[in-house]
């Protein structure tokens, strides 16, 4: 497993630049790590579903290709549900935010 150095964690903690934010379809606009996990927290699962199902994962490609976080693309790709998507994403900046004090 590869260790997360501070400048990692302050990067993938970072908003992303104005192009390439998250549209959710219920209106939000997503920035960072945090703001995705505070919005899967209070999402409804019909906007979930609608970005993450069988043909979709749209909230763990996010991560990936923009973030460039692969541990929680691979999380958020296996969760079921909403609320096991947020409490990965909370476990992920919980953890990351560790390696900034």
């Amino acid at each position: 497993m590869p260790r997360i150095l501070r400048q990692d964690a302050e990067r993938l903690l970072a908003k992303v630049p104005e192009e390439h934010v998250f549209r959710c379809c219920d209106g939000r606009v997503l920035r960072d790590m945090k703001e995705l996990g505070e919005a899967l927290t209070s999402m409804t699962d019909e906007t979930f579903a609608y970005h993450s199902n069988e043909e979709k994962k749209d909230f763990s490609n996010w991560v990936r290709d923009v973030m460039g976080d692969e541990k929680l693309a691979r999380d958020l790709a296996k969760s079921l549900s909403r609320t096991q998507a947020a409490k990965r994403a909370a476990e992920r900046v919980a953890f990351l935010s560790s390696k900034l004090a």
